[in-house]
């Protein structure tokens, strides 16, 4: 092949490769995850999080401006990273793309085994951590608005639990709280101990959690459905969301359908839904859309107010 034509193949694979990025950093790359580091005192550890940033934080015009935020939770056994590998980023950046939803900030914290929870011995203080140091240290370090109908709670499986329970724990924090194929379960298993059981994973995670044997008393002091019964009167102004499927693996749309029932009985409005699928990261993803959807529902008129 000549060499002018070589020349000319490399100018217009240059201008094509251009105008591929281009397009690519319109669309997508001007959002970016910002992922750190927090050095926590009540859990005598670090904790890693990552911060999923809409396209117009970065920009001057910007500089001044303060976001909604969505805490994302993620489930038994992912990371702070879950979101980007699962598909859940990809879903909020084809939803921003199509003009479904608008801009707001998501922060995942990672949670390794904890259920969100003080474990029953006191070692591990999750709550008091998320709560007392997590929660503010975020919204020190980015431009967060701040309010309760700004600040939303979200999660899935494990995730699901802990933003169930952190919302009707503190429905003066949280305007909105969802939860997909949440682990939530009425009453405690029957009592498994770990020691008899060698090898089984799930009562090996629930004993380190909730005690060995489970403690009943525990149990209850952090069920969602005992604290909505205690905090009826404040979930009233808390906009929920959740659904499970119906071939849930571990049988949770049972507890989705007790927790429906609950608020149904307390007269505390929400949506729920069952829909086809199993526990799997292909039914998160088919379904994160509507919650992405329902807490912008929530903060777009709630953030108007604050401009």
């Amino acid at each position: 092949m000549p060499s002018t034509c070589k020349k000319r193949l490399v100018q217009i694979a240059a201008v094509f490769l251009a105008i591929t990025f281009l397009c690519v950093r319109n669309t997508r790359a001007d959002e970016r995850v910002d992922c750190r580091v927090i050095r926590s005192v009540i859990l005598h550890s670090s904790v890693r999080y990552c911060a999923f940033l809409p396209a117009s934080y970065s920009t001057p015009e910007a500089k001044l401006r303060k976001y909604p935020v969505l805490y994302l939770l993620h489930g038994l056994g992912g990371t702070q990273q879950s979101a980007v590998l699962n598909g859940e980023w990809t879903v909020l950046q084809d939803l921003r793309r199509d003009g479904k939803i608008g801009e707001f900030i998501v922060i995942s914290p990672e949670a390794w085994d904890t259920f969100y929870i003080n474990s029953r011995d006191g070692i591990t203080r999750y709550s008091d951590f998320f709560l007392s140091e997590f929660l503010p240290h975020i919204e020190r370090t980015y431009r967060i608005q701040g309010t309760r109908s700004t600040r939303g709670i979200t999660g899935f499986s494990m995730g699901g639990y802990g933003a169930l329970r952190f919302a009707f724990l503190r429905p003066d924090l949280f305007g909105s709280v969802s939860a997909h194929s949440a682990a939530i379960v009425r009453d405690p298993p029957d009592p498994v101990s770990a020691i008899q059981s060698p090898g089984n994973f799930v009562s090996e995670v629930l004993e380190k959690t909730f005690g060995d044997p489970i403690d009943r008393p525990f149990w209850f002091r952090n069920s969602p459905y005992v604290l909505a019964r205690k905090n009826a009167a404040q979930l009233k102004g808390l906009k929920i969301y959740f659904d499970c499927g119906t071939d849930d693996t571990f049988g949770l749309y049972v507890g989705a359908e007790e927790l429906d029932k609950a608020l149904n009985s307390l007269k505390v409005r929400h949506e729920f839904h069952l829909f086809p699928g199993g526990h799997t990261g292909n039914y998160l993803v088919e379904h994160r859309p509507a919650s992405f959807e329902f807490h912008w529902n929530v903060f777009h008129p709630a953030s108007a107010k604050e401009k």
